[in-house]
């Protein structure tokens, strides 16, 4: 492991970055960072010694303390230096669009850190885990990759010391609901939606245990079994911050302080809440009817397809003891992504704002609207009738709301 210095001029303003290559083998070295004439460009160039392997996975963090924390935004990258496939060579290259991740200040107290590790191919690459057994005092959260579920499935460990997302394919598919869908509301207009980036997304949403691993406390109301079942309870702002975290769509900062923040530096990749858009896009899985199984309701309110998969309120959410309310995560059938409970539970945090009408015309990427009272949530609940959990139905509440049917997944979009 070697430390480097690299010069970056930004705005005007000379400073010093200290480059740190992350791991002995493979070997990162030879670090240099410099602003592009002109541009908010960061050019980055290392070299990358491995003897064993040909292809390796780069990441980068970047720090605005001198290393104490490592959550400035760095998702805008390019190159050949970055993501996978890498190679071992001299001069590898990565672009980082500093001005489209961070408004923040430069000063010599930055940090750029490079991380190669040794992986498996994207098409193998499906699952990516991070291991949180150690908790809220570890250092940092390892990542590492699986291709395909592993024997025996998703254990209790997946739900609780560890937590996985599955990579989802870039695509394009039709959002909102057709005119004849029963329980389908008038702010569903069907539109065409393209995502142009692959995105992890989490297998399940985000546990009680999950949250304490990072958070160190137990927020959540219904905590009988508390271990693998959804944390609720908590808000928009307690999951990315009421500071910096209040920014989207404007940057996707979060405060250092919130899980997001906490969960960022520790394992230097920038996970996040998922766009409207693209939650929709998880939880279809390429199907068009009103639930992820391929099925549409027979009911508004109590509907024998709904209760396939997922908690609501006519098959154990009207319930309120013991097992009753919110279920265990992964407890119903997952769509054909493998992603479970995107229907009922709990209503999961969406990045955008709330815009009451989305429009008919084709969108790419979508961020939501610029500003707004309240955030998306979607996906329906325990405490909700099989209308309200349907793929394409929207809602949103204030920020600052905890609520007890109101949880989150991950989503790390892939550069």
């Amino acid at each position: 492991m070697q430390n480097e210095k690299a010069c970056l001029s930004y705005c005007f303003v000379f400073v010093l970055f200290f480059a740190l290559s992350a791991q002995a083998a493979p070997l990162v070295s030879n670090i240099v960072a410099g602003q592009r004439a002109g541009t908010k460009l960061v050019d980055i160039t290392y070299n990358l010694t491995d003897a064993e392997n040909t292809e390796l996975t780069v990441t980068i963090r970047i720090s605005k303390d001198a290393g104490a924390t490592w959550d400035v935004p760095c998702t805008s990258v390019s190159g050949n230096g970055i993501d996978f496939p890498v190679t071992p060579g001299r001069g590898k290259a990565i672009v980082w669009d500093a001005g489209a991740d961070w408004n923040g200040q430069w000063s010599d107290q930055m940090r750029v850190k490079i991380t190669a590790i040794a992986n498996v191919a994207p098409e193998r690459n499906t699952y990516l885990v991070i291991d949180l057994s150690a908790g809220p005092e570890a250092s940092n959260y390892p990542v590492s990759y699986l291709p395909e579920v592993p024997d025996g499935g998703w254990t209790d460990e997946y739900k609780t010391t560890k937590l996985v997302l599955r990579r989802i394919p870039a695509g394009t598919f039709t959002m909102g609901s057709p005119g004849d869908e029963i329980g389908r509301y008038n702010n569903e207009t069907q539109h065409q939606v393209t995502l142009t980036k692959d995105f992890h997304v989490g297998v399940f949403a985000v546990t009680q245990k999950q949250w304490e691993r990072i958070m160190g406390n137990w927020p959540s109301y219904y905590n009988s079994y508390r271990d693998s079942r959804p944390v609720e309870s908590i808000s928009y702002e307690d999951i990315r911050g009421n500071g910096a975290g209040s920014g989207w769509p404007a940057n996707n900062d979060v405060d250092a302080d919130s899980f997001l923040g906490r969960l960022r530096t520790k394992t230097g990749l920038d996970f996040d809440l998922p766009t409207e858009a693209q939650w929709e896009y998880a939880c279809r899985a390429e199907t068009k009817t009103a639930l992820n199984s391929g099925k549409n309701l027979t009911s508004e309110e109590q509907c024998p397809n709904m209760a396939e998969v997922g908690r609501y309120w006519y098959n154990g959410g009207s319930n309120p003891s013991g097992d009753g309310r919110t279920a265990k995560v992964g407890s119903y059938l997952p769509n054909q992504w493998g992603l479970y409970d995107m229907h009922g539970n709990v209503w999961e945090w969406c990045l955008d704002w709330h815009q009451s009408e989305l429009g008919s015309s084709a969108q790419t990427d979508p961020r939501g609207a610029a500003g707004g009272t309240a955030r998306v949530t979607r996906g329906g609940s325990w405490f909700n009738a099989a209308n309200l959990c349907r793929s394409a139905c929207r809602n949103s509440n204030p920020p600052t709301w905890p609520n007890t049917d109101r949880g989150f997944r991950l989503v790390r979009t892939v550069p």
